[in-house]
């Protein structure tokens, strides 16, 4: 029986060093190709007509006009006549066309009547929502909250909250759609999912899984939004088979793309918690509310710190009539962490104490991390040189000027991550080269590179002998990439398919070495009797022993043995400046220490960190989905006014990543989601220490800076 486990350290050829993207090359010039890319012979081009409303009924709806107009060739009703739209951006008629501009002429010429309905769009104050909006709340109590409150020297009371953002993918939702003949669809997707995706478009036609092809290379961005078929991929599936089978191009346009394409929910919350003189933790209490539209939101409070003896929390979801929510890189994570932090650290600022000992002092209340997480914000506190620069709430840290205030703010987060099911093939040919096919693909975490190291590690031999195939559901089937469960499922499936797949080759090899096949080893370009490097085999002679055809092992994830966990840590800090007489901030240094157990590629984990701490920033500072309550619309559907970050707006990143023991032996566990979850906080609160007083909501744009000081001025003044 094959034993599986990871090479040890000193063994280690490609694991945990630094290695760049095999993909690379391609993307940054532009030979990677995307599903947006694919343009088909004949192809004709969808559009769908949306709802103008927020919230209304369809009264009647007329496509003869738009049916009889040049090149279109297929009109179908969505949401006819009696249906109830709930958000602006709902689907109700989608055509196809010889030119995308027939296409949009023929959407401008459907009439559509509508009786247009009451609409709610603004959840930050509950109080203004109709009571058939509010959903019933879930609360929760531990230990005697009453009694933590009184036995606390000082409380604090705040709210916090962040409001509902978008994906903002760069490669839009959509895709390439054409059958083959009547039974048989192939479809090019922007999806996280190429396994699944296939059967779920089987079931919305009512067909075998087997008749649905998936086929893309690469994704521009998902973070979450593409999971599923979505109702244009199957809209337009039967356009094209209706059009006689002629592939259709449909991508949603930028303003449906930022409409319809998914959400990141809203969170608020009314907080109160106390602590002791010395900073002991007593009590914790919460009244949360949030929306992600017609969905449901929900979360532990308080966030990581979940051993407060005393709490009693109450969240309610709050529909609006708005696009509805999806997974957004760590759901729910980065609004829990902005709630949680900002409240410790406004309790450590009533207390005078320095927010990294308030933290270090209550860690045990974080549970079995508590030993990791003090030993990253030790790490972290050195990299930003917290103990020189931090300076007490208000007084502005170091190099503050009289209008520029300095502040530094820091926050902790965690993920499970754990492994999603994953199978794959791995191929060894006659000629010495090796292949793995596998139904994944690279939603930016460097699955390509990762499965590139695999497979080579376990040969022995260079990077380029292994060709990586992904992104086809022919492939074995493996799990949709998100939930940061991507590395963790491929890794452990590629190793013991490899593992079995060397296995079968040193059985071709043993007799000529004159040994038994489980006294081999491949190490170095060759095959060797383990430890004995004079009586050996090059690699690429020792496959010409498998004769014509290929040997091939399926590897799998779960399997006998443990390959990867679950379960991780990580801190970030924030050093900022901000403009009291403009209200803008400027990030002036980022550093962010995280533990993800083995270290697959070093390089590609700290792009990974870097790549959530720039999406942290763009969605601490600058991104609003803003709702009209006149319309019910979204006013900044574009790339003008919805705004994102801008090199020049990130300041200085620094990573570390925590391995070595204690980390290596837990196996690969997903990195992509848990460094997107503290920035919101630890910018928040460094934004609070710099100016004096918090700004309550995020994002941290001008306009909420100046009126948070302009309160805090009248009340200083006594007019507020």
């Amino acid at each position: 029986m094959a034993e599986y486990k990871w090479p040890d350290a000193e063994k280690r050829q490609y694991i945990g060093k630094r290695i760049s993207r095999i993909d690379g090359p391609d993307k940054v010039s532009g030979r990677a190709k995307y599903s947006y890319d694919i343009n088909r012979p004949g192809m004709l081009f969808g559009k769908i007509l949306r709802s103008p409303h927020a919230h209304a009924k369809v009264v009647s709806i007329d496509t003869s006009v738009a049916e009889k107009m040049p090149g279109v060739k297929t009109v179908k009703v969505i949401n006819g006549p009696g249906y109830e739209l709930q958000w602006a951006g709902q689907e109700i008629v989608a055509l196809a066309a010889e030119t995308e501009s027939q296409a949009e002429d023929a959407v401008r010429a459907i009439k559509v009547q509508y009786e247009k309905l009451p609409h709610f769009v603004n959840e930050a104050d509950r109080s203004k929502a109709p009571e058939s909006y509010l959903r019933k709340p879930n609360e929760n109590a531990t230990g005697d909250v009453s009694k933590g409150f009184a036995e606390a020297d000082v409380t604090v009371e705040g709210f916090y909250g962040n409001d509902v953002i978008t994906h903002c993918c760069l490669e839009a939702h959509g895709l390439v759609t054409e059958w083959a003949d009547d039974k048989n669809v192939l479809i090019h997707p922007s999806t996280q999912s190429v396994s699944p995706i296939g059967p779920e478009l089987a079931r919305a036609l009512e067909m075998p899984a087997s008749s649905v092809r998936v086929k893309m290379d690469h994704i521009g961005g998902g973070f979450g939004s593409k999971f599923p078929i979505d109702i244009w991929g199957i809209e337009m599936t039967k356009a094209s088979k209706q059009a006689g089978g002629k592939p259709i191009k449909y991508f949603l346009d930028r303003d449906a793309e930022l409409a319809v394409a998914g959400t990141r929910p809203s969170l608020y919350a009314k907080v109160k918690v106390a602590a002791k003189k010395d900073g002991t933790i007593t009590a914790w209490e919460s009244d949360a509310w949030g929306s992600g539209g017609m969905g449901n939101i929900n979360g532990p409070l308080p966030y990581v710190f979940s051993r407060i003896p005393n709490t009693k929390t109450k969240h309610q979801t709050v529909a609006t009539n708005v696009g509805p929510q999806r997974a957004w890189r760590a759901p729910n994570h980065p609004q829990l962490a902005l709630v949680t932090m900002s409240a410790m650290e406004d309790l450590a600022a009533k207390l005078n104490m320095d927010p990294l000992d308030f933290f270090l002092k209550n860690i045990e209340l974080t549970g079995a991390r508590a030993v990791t997480y003090k030993d990253e914000l030790m790490k972290a506190a050195e990299m930003i040189d917290w103990k020189k620069t931090w300076r007490p709430r208000g007084e502005g840290g170091l190099g503050s000027t009289k209008t520029v205030k300095r502040g530094l703010g820091l926050s902790i987060h965690t993920w499970q991550g754990g492994p999603h099911n994953s199978d794959c093939d791995i191929i060894i040919n006659p000629d010495g080269t090796a292949e793995i096919r596998i139904g994944t693909q690279d939603l930016g975490v460097g699955v390509r590179t990762v499965l590139n190291i695999v497979v080579a590690e376990t040969f022995g031999i260079p990077l380029d002998w292994v060709k990586v195939s992904i992104g086809d559901n022919r492939y074995p089937v493996s799990g949709g990439s998100g939930g940061s469960t991507t590395t963790g499922g491929i890794s452990s499936s590629s190793r013991r398919g490899s593992v079995d797949a060397l296995n079968l080759l040193f059985e071709k090899v043993a007799p000529t070495l004159g040994t038994a096949a489980d006294k081999l080893e491949a190490v170095g370009g060759k095959i060797q009797v383990i430890g004995d490097p004079t009586k050996s085999m090059p690699w690429k002679q020792a496959c010409a022993k498998i004769g014509v055809q290929p040997l091939v092992a399926r590897g799998k994830h779960p399997g006998q043995g443990t390959l990867a966990s679950a379960g991780v840590g990580g801190c970030q800090m924030a050093d900022v400046s901000v403009d009291i007489e403009t209200g803008i901030v400027k990030m002036n240094k980022f550093v962010a220490v995280q533990d993800c157990g083995l270290v697959m590629d070093l390089k590609t984990a700290e792009s990974q960190v870097f790549g959530a701490m720039i999406m942290g920033v763009t969605y601490a500072l600058y991104e609003e989905k803003i709702m009209d309550d006149h319309s019910g619309r979204m006013l900044n559907g574009n790339m003008e006014f919805y705004k994102l970050a801008g090199l020049r707006d990130i300041g200085e990143f620094k990573v570390h990543m925590m391995t070595g023991p204690g980390y290596d032996e837990r196996g690969p566990i997903g990195l992509g989601e848990p460094p997107t979850n503290s920035p919101g906080a630890a910018i928040s609160n460094a934004v609070a220490n710099a100016i004096g007083v918090r700004v309550p909501t995020i994002p941290l744009t001008p306009d909420r800076v100046l009126a948070a000081l302009s309160q805090a001025g009248a009340k200083k003044e006594g007019r507020g």
